[in-house]
């Protein structure tokens, strides 16, 4: 018996995932060797460190011309000067982008000149520890991992279809399996704020994103949402002491250090540059993907780690969530 008839209706069987020959720690160089992206250009959110930096070192070594949009633009000089520095690799250069301000978003959507073939939603915040409201009313983490990155994909719609075949890459998270959208109270204005929950819903509302955007596929646009796994990066900086070594990832005296089974940032960046450039992904949309494999469908609690949840490929919620973000951006 399932628990979401109509999730799951919709829901792939594990027997038509979509599989590929890299394995789960593959670095992100591997899963495009011998892609040539000479004349491909790339906007990667979040692009100035961490995943986001392996993202775009990967995709200009590859020959693609990358904007590095980040909210402090000269937090990404050092990048831009050792890929420089490097040579033989496509141009990288940074605009500045607030995924949580609006204004900053239709600014950076309405400088943008010619097609874009490739946008990586990367940028990211995680379980900020008390509720943040944008001056816009929206909380901090559904503005910046959702919202800002719906109204940017929105904003470059047509440079994305004047690609012809352009791809949309969203970072989500394991932790969207157990926080589906909650569409009466999206902003933690009615119920108790929690760190994790706001955290969990924008990465539902994410995977929700890419499944949405099937409305675009006539036009040439694909999209498509990953887990990344686990990584140390600055990601956590909202994170207090107790809460990392709870996590296993810092001992008595302070040092950080991963777990065995934890990714290196170049590792974490694979399923983003497999998803944004390999040729295995064409004409792929609306799925979700980890460890460079497309993820099965969880239906409730199960025992095994990973997968996607069905209330995150649910098409009628992604499109209740299209006309959200919408209305959202009209308002703002």
């Amino acid at each position: 018996m399932t628990t979401n008839p109509q999730a799951d209706r919709h829901a792939r069987t594990d027997s038509a995932l979509l599989t590929t020959p890299f394995p789960s720690h593959a670095r992100a160089q591997e899963v495009i060797d011998g892609v040539d992206l000479t004349g491909v250009r790339a906007v990667v959110t979040g692009g100035a460190s961490g995943i986001g930096a392996e993202t775009v070192r990967a995709l200009a070594a590859a020959g693609a011309e990358v904007t590095v949009a980040t909210r402090r633009p000269g937090s990404a000089e050092p990048l831009v000067k050792e890929l420089a520095a490097a040579g033989g690799g496509g141009r990288v250069r940074v605009e500045a982008l607030d995924l949580s301000d609006p204004a900053s978003v239709d600014a950076f959507a309405r400088a943008w000149r010619g097609p874009l073939d490739i946008l990586v939603a990367n940028a990211g915040i995680m379980a900020l520890p008390t509720r943040t409201l944008t001056p816009g009313g929206w909380e901090m983490q559904l503005a910046t991992n959702y919202l800002g990155h719906f109204a940017l994909a929105t904003g470059l719609y047509a440079a994305l279809r004047d690609a012809g075949t352009a791809r949309i890459v969203v970072v989500s998270s394991g932790a969207h399996l157990g926080v589906p959208f909650d569409f009466e109270d999206p902003h933690f204005a009615r119920r108790p704020y929690d760190p994790w929950a706001a955290y969990g819903q924008s990465k539902s509302a994410d995977v929700l994103f890419a499944v949405g955007a099937r409305r675009w596929a006539a036009d040439g646009i694909t999209a498509n949402a990953l887990n990344p796994g686990y990584i140390l990066t600055g990601l956590q900086r909202h994170l207090d002491d107790d809460t990392m070594r709870a996590f296993g990832v810092m001992d008595g005296e302070g040092n950080v250090k991963p777990l065995p089974y934890y990714k290196t940032p170049e590792q974490g960046a694979a399923t983003s540059v497999l998803l944004a450039a390999s040729p295995l992904l064409k004409g792929v949309t609306g799925r979700y993907f980890e460890d460079n494999q497309e993820a099965r469908t969880v239906r409730g609690a199960e025992d095994r780690p990973g997968g996607v949840a069905a209330h995150a490929l649910d098409p009628e919620a992604a499109d209740r969530l299209w006309e959200y973000g919408i209305e959202a951006l009209r308002a703002a």
